[in-house]
């Protein structure tokens, strides 16, 4: 687990190298586009600012990354910036996730919604277009604790459901329940499963068992493929947890799902979907013949301002700069679960995240609401949640715990 850390000179001067290969709508003629720079009338092209604001000047230029360009031929006109999002894909794939080189596919998604769908979607159409399954024979399992992007996948693909249920304290799936589920599955004529496993669930941050799932699913000799839903996990627990099972070194992981704007604080809509080669193909559009390479995304085009982004924030840091800042989250995050120990806070935390949930028997609710604690249900909360993100610093900490002691002495 590498990637070289740049000066914030070499990442200017990357970019803009970048965005040089890009075609200029400003001197070039093209005619043939449905889209151009920004509008100058809002955002000046000539603000003397730009120079020095490689993802601003990415923004103003604009370019197009439609397609994916980990696949061999895309729009020519965005190839310097479609580089570095590809680069930034395979930084990802084998730096973070452990794959060979050049053996994963992968874009920049709208988030970690889209790159849920897409994965679930590539998987589908495999088990269609290879194994000859019908909708009917496909099934979808995970946990309650998962993200609801995965009733929205299973609802719009058309495939089945199989929810299962997680223990109230470890928040790991009950395995013996999962088995019943899936026995009742087979008999419902269910062939094929997309297995989906948590890399740190929203409210949380717990991550599932991997290794009793698979000799679950292998005991019970089912077709079954994994994606790791990574969109908040995937840029802390590789770096604060050895578990080569969330890796594509498991021969059962197809797919990962990222999503850059929460821990990588990228801005919205960077999303990251990670796909084992010579599977994506299952979402070609053939329709989409105007665009050069065909379109293998859900999204079609998006902002290669936001693949840039991404790309920035990674090489900024370097992989050792990474792990050294997740190393600092966790620490701080220890230090709020001593502190609500000794206060007799009831909570889950798995101890390789940064997130922090507590029951509801001592927290009022103004505090929770003072602080924008978030609950698993506004309407009767049985949780309350905190992030140990880079802005809750011991101070913030320190006055929500001194508020927090109020409101025990009154209670």
């Amino acid at each position: 687990m590498y990637w070289e850390k740049y000066s914030r000179q070499k990442i200017r001067d990357l970019v803009f190298e970048g965005i040089g290969k890009n075609l200029n709508y400003r001197d070039s003629p093209p005619i043939g586009l449905p889209a151009s720079y920004l509008d100058p009338k809002v955002f000046y092209s000539d603000a003397p600012f730009l120079s020095e604001a490689p993802f601003m000047s990415t923004m103003v230029a604009n370019p197009n990354h439609i397609g994916c360009h980990t696949m061999g031929d895309s729009e020519p006109v965005f190839s310097g910036t479609q580089a570095i999002e590809k680069e930034l894909i395979e930084i990802c794939a084998t730096q973070i996730f452990g794959a060979e080189p050049e053996t994963v596919d992968g874009y920049v998604a709208s988030g970690g919604t889209e790159a849920n769908i897409q994965s679930f979607w590539v998987l589908r159409n495999y088990f269609i277009q290879e194994l000859g399954a019908s909708h009917e024979e496909i099934g979808m399992v995970y946990s309650s604790d998962a993200h609801y992007s995965m009733p929205k996948g299973v609802n719009l693909l058309n495939i089945k459901s199989i929810c299962a249920p997680v223990d109230e304290e470890s928040r790991l799936i009950d395995l013996d329940k999962l088995e019943n589920s899936l026995n009742d599955a087979t008999k419902s004529g269910i062939k094929y499963f997309i297995l989906v496993m948590n890399m740190s669930t929203t409210m949380f941050g717990s991550v599932d068992d991997m290794h009793a799932a698979i000799e679950l699913f292998e005991s019970l000799n089912l077709n079954f493929k994994i994606h790791v839903d990574g969109a908040y996990g995937g840029f802390i627990y590789p770096f604060s947890a050895k578990n080569e099972l969330y890796s594509f070194q498991n021969k059962h992981v197809f797919s990962f799902s990222l999503d850059a704007h929460k821990m990588l604080m990228s801005p919205y809509g960077t999303g990251i979907v990670l796909i084992r080669k010579g599977y994506i193909e299952h979402a070609m559009t053939k329709e989409a013949n105007y665009v050069k390479g065909k379109d293998y995304t859900l999204i079609g085009s998006r902002s290669g301002a936001n693949a840039v982004a991404i790309w920035m924030i990674l090489r900024a840091y370097g992989s050792d700069g990474w792990k050294a800042k997740i190393a600092e989250l966790l620490d701080r995050s220890d230090w709020l679960c001593e502190q609500l120990n000794k206060r007799g806070i009831s909570y889950f935390r798995h101890p390789k995240m940064n997130i922090i949930t507590m029951k509801p028997d001592l927290i009022d609710r103004s505090l929770a609401e003072k602080y924008f604690l978030v609950p698993d249900d506004h309407d009767s909360p049985s949780w309350w949640k905190i992030v140990v993100m880079d802005h809750v610093n011991e101070g913030v900490l320190d006055h929500f715990l001194l508020d927090l002691d109020k409101t025990l002495e009154n209670a």
